[in-house]
């Protein structure tokens, strides 16, 4: 309609001056100021026809309308509070704004306002004088609905004067290409979606009907809803258009009435205007439909005019969004003055007004007042956002006169200068921050109101709030009174009704659906080892390898990780453990170091001491690889690393047992042959000998078979075992069997020398060290036979420890003992003579 709508301006500019003279003539409804703004507020309603242009009755024939009345009143109370104002509170000093108000009580009433307001301006340019300059409209306050709001939004556009609706929520008028100078102080009905999605999917409604107004309004909430309610799971089983009450929509209301119980839905949306809404909730009530919860738009979930229809209290549970708003001081106070004045006018002068059947001069201020119209809660409300209206153009005005220093600037204003002024107007009014976002659209979010009766006495109660951005639902569910049905009374009941089609499957059930709605479905559990994915909730998937899951399992729990973390108390207790043993091990290096030179030293093997410590530091720090997660690294050290230390330990040990062995039994019968071996580096050349072939055979090891980090998921259903690859493979035996080999030599040379002199007699000391050494290490493939994880992890921890503290205790404790606490038996003078008691003995 937007061509249009252009036409009708085309048209407009051609006509004379005086020929499309619509001036809202009635008394109160127009006054004389410097700046004057129109408003347009549906003072009447009228039954008749809405069609095109000219077919417009009178509105005074229709039904007198008190919530058009009470936003006028508000409108003219802010011009008059802004008017009266003085000192630093002054808006405007020095100037003063006028009003012209319209009755519209149809759309080709908005329509001729608009098209007058219009030929106003035209008429004002044309004349290009000051007293014409008073007479012109600068912004424009209205319509009250989208339906009437959406030509005169295009028109006023077209020529940009500035449009502040009040109630006009269709999202379709934030199009700033269509309706470039339009704004509102009521939220987008896209919000207003939004809170109704959010209300339900807090309640888990999902089987739900949705009913609209046939109106703009309605129909494009209705479409918006369904389409946003489809995202979020929520079904819709019937939907149905709420047509404008008549004789010739009687059936078609009560088949709507009948299709909501077919559906058996227990939640209903009704995304409709309060005028038809009034006409469908009697056929509701008709049908006796109770124990409902019944979902309400902004526009008429505080609305008296339906809360008022004559047993609605039976219908069941009434939720609605509602327009925050705040209390207007003076407000009452102003309307009984109104009320008053045309209480001492009196019928003859109330109806003293310019006669006429056209529509926007068919009535006059105080013939609506004498009806003593009560103020209700919604009627604050909307009479808050025309408040705010006003103070938004009067603010801009301020701005754009440059009121700031005192006094405005009396001068000429256009509307299209006034424009981009508003849209960047920003203030506070009665402790609420009004703007315009980029849209035209306010940041107000709404209240959460229910419906409270004692008997037929009807009550609104907020419940809670929903703010658009950040998206939030703030309910106090437990201020819901729920209103259920008994066999013979209504009840109230504080547990939420259930609105679905089927109940949700047990844990681990999978759906299958049944019709043609989502929300239909029967259940089937999912079998052993499968799952079921939330987001698709008709298949069984299997788990992952990696992943374990019961019978009737909503998803696959990962199996837990058995690994010796660094911070378990038992890898502290390890740590802790270790700890000992190295600073053990550097003890014993820095005593045997620093007494090296001295007998005992020397019998043990010297220098060799030394590097046996060192191996067994060595062999000590390989048990860290067992810590935490295996690496690659680790892996390929944690074998090797102590395989070759504790063998060059070994070694050591098996040479300064075979020297012994030389020296006091085989030096005097091959002398040759030993001092030959002696001499040219033997056990230095023997060691690294048996040392190399360890190293060699890890090496050839690694090469061929490299130890990987691996997951082991066979041992246990539920659980994973993080180690390394080939921890039994046929080099790890290889290099298992030359260390046995290594050991069993060791032992032998070491046994060979029992009967040698006390302070050379080391057969008892590596038997016990290579006892406990053999034992750790058959505990640990015990373990490791049986069980997987940190245990295990520890147990093989445990077994390198208690090697590396045999052969400690067992070599290196004795000799540490005299030297430190025995230095007497240290001395050269001992050692000759247990050489010689040693040797007295044999002869």
């Amino acid at each position: 309609h937007f061509q249009f709508c252009l036409f009708l301006c085309c048209l407009l500019l051609q006509v004379t001056d005086g020929e499309l003279d619509f001036t809202s003539r009635g008394e109160g409804l127009h006054l004389q100021g410097d700046f004057s703004i129109a408003g347009l507020f549906p003072l009447h309603d009228t039954n008749g026809p809405s069609a095109g242009l000219p077919a417009l009755g009178p509105c005074n024939e229709g039904r007198h309308n008190k919530h058009g009345f009470h936003m006028m009143q508000a409108m003219r109370f802010a011009v008059e509070e802004i008017n009266n104002k003085t000192g630093a509170h002054h808006l405007l000093p020095g100037v003063s704004l006028g009003y012209r108000l319209y009755d519209i009580c149809s759309v080709p009433a908005s329509v001729l306002a608009t098209l007058d307001i219009l030929a106003e301006q035209y008429r004002g340019s044309a004349a290009n004088t000051e007293p014409a300059l008073a007479n012109m409209t600068v912004a424009v306050i209205g319509p009250d609905s989208s339906s009437k709001t959406f030509t005169p939004a295009a028109l006023l556009g077209a020529y940009l004067v500035p449009q502040i609706s009040y109630e006009a929520s269709n999202k379709k008028l934030s199009n700033k290409v269509l309706y470039p100078s339009f704004f509102r102080t009521i939220p987008s009905d896209k919000n207003q979606v939004e809170a109704i999605i959010q209300l339900l999917v807090r309640f888990n409604w999902t089987w739900i009907a949705l009913l609209g107004s046939d109106n703009d309004y309605g129909l494009d909430g209705m479409q918006s809803l369904s389409q946003r309610a489809a995202a979020h799971g929520i079904c819709v089983a019937y939907q149905g258009i709420i047509p404008a009450y008549s004789s010739e929509t009687v059936d078609l209301m009560r088949g709507m009435v009948a299709g909501i119980l077919r559906a058996k839905v227990n939640t209903i949306v009704l995304f409709s205007s309060k005028s038809k809404l009034s006409g469908f909730f009697p056929f509701v009530i008709e049908a006796n439909v109770t124990g409902k919860v019944w979902i309400g738009t902004e526009d008429w979930s505080a609305a008296t005019r339906v809360s008022g229809i004559p047993g609605i209290h039976t219908v069941g549970t009434v939720l609605g969004v509602f327009i925050k708003h705040a209390a207007i001081s003076g407000f009452w106070t102003f309307e009984r003055s109104v009320l008053e004045a045309s209480l001492r006018r009196g019928d003859a002068q109330a109806g003293s007004g310019v006669a006429g059947g056209v529509c926007l001069h068919s009535t006059d201020l105080f013939s609506l007042a004498r009806n003593n119209f009560t103020l209700e809660k919604y009627d604050i409300t909307s009479s808050f956002n025309v408040y705010k209206a006003v103070y938004a153009i009067a603010h801009a005005l301020h701005r754009l006169l440059q009121c700031d220093t005192g006094q405005c600037q009396k001068r000429r204003v256009h509307p299209w200068q006034l424009l981009p002024v508003l849209r960047d107007t920003r203030f506070s009014l009665e402790n609420t921050s009004v703007y315009f976002d980029a849209n035209g659209d306010p940041p107000t979010g709404y209240d959460i109101v229910t419906w409270i009766w004692r008997g037929t006495e009807w009550s609104l109660r907020v419940v809670g709030s929903f703010q658009p951005d950040p998206l939030q639902l703030t309910l106090d569910e437990e201020a819901i009174e729920w209103h259920s049905t008994g066999t013979t009374s209504r009840s109230v009941s504080f547990s939420v009704p259930l609105s679905i089609c089927s109940p949700p499957c047990p844990k681990g059930h999978r759906k299958l659906m049944r019709g043609q709605h989502t929300c239909c479905f029967n259940c089937q559990a999912c079998p052993a080892g499968s799952f079921l994915n939330i987001t698709e909730s008709t298949q069984c998937h299997p788990c992952p390898r990696e992943q374990w899951a019961p019978a009737s399992s909503e998803q696959c729990q990962d199996r837990r990780v058995l690994l010796l973390a660094w911070d378990a108390p038992l890898a502290v207790a390890l740590l802790f453990f270790l700890a000992c043993c190295l600073l053990l091990t550097s003890s014993s290096a820095a005593i045997f170091l620093r007494h090296l030179h001295t007998p005992v030293a020397k019998s043990a093997g010297g220098r060799t001491c030394l590097l046996m410590l060192a191996a067994l530091t060595a062999a000590a720090l390989s048990s860290l690889c067992h810590f935490g997660p295996p690496s690659r690294v680790s892996c390929i050290l944690k074998q090797p690393l102590f395989a070759f230390s504790f063998s060059v330990c070994l070694a050591c040990i098996t040479m300064r047992s075979l020297q012994l062995v030389c020296i006091f039994k085989l030096a005097s019968k091959l002398p040759p042959a030993y001092d030959k071996w002696a001499k040219k580096q033997g056990p230095e050349v023997t060691i690294f000998i048996v040392s190399a072939i360890t190293l060699l055979i890890s090496v050839t090891r690694v090469a061929l078979d490299s130890p990987e980090p691996s997951q082991d998921v066979d041992f246990y259903k539920d659980r994973i075992v993080l180690e390394c690859s080939s921890t039994l493979s046929f080099g790890a035996c290889v290099e298992l069997a030359y260390m046995s080999l290594l050991s069993v030599v060791c032992f032998s040379f070491s046994y060979m020398g029992k009967d040698l002199p006390a302070n050379y007699n080391e057969a008892k000391s590596v038997t016990f060290s290579l006892m406990v050494y053999l034992f750790s290490w058959i505990s640990f493939f015990t373990v490791y036979l049986i069980s997987r994880g940190p245990f295990t992890m520890a147990a093989h921890v445990f077994a390198i420890l208690f090697s590396v503290l045999a052969v400690l205790g067992g070599y290196f404790l004795p000799k540490m003992y005299i030297i430190v606490l025995r230095p007497q038996m240290n001395t050269t003078t001992h050692f000759q003579n247990c050489i010689q008691i040693y040797t007295m003995s044999k002869e």
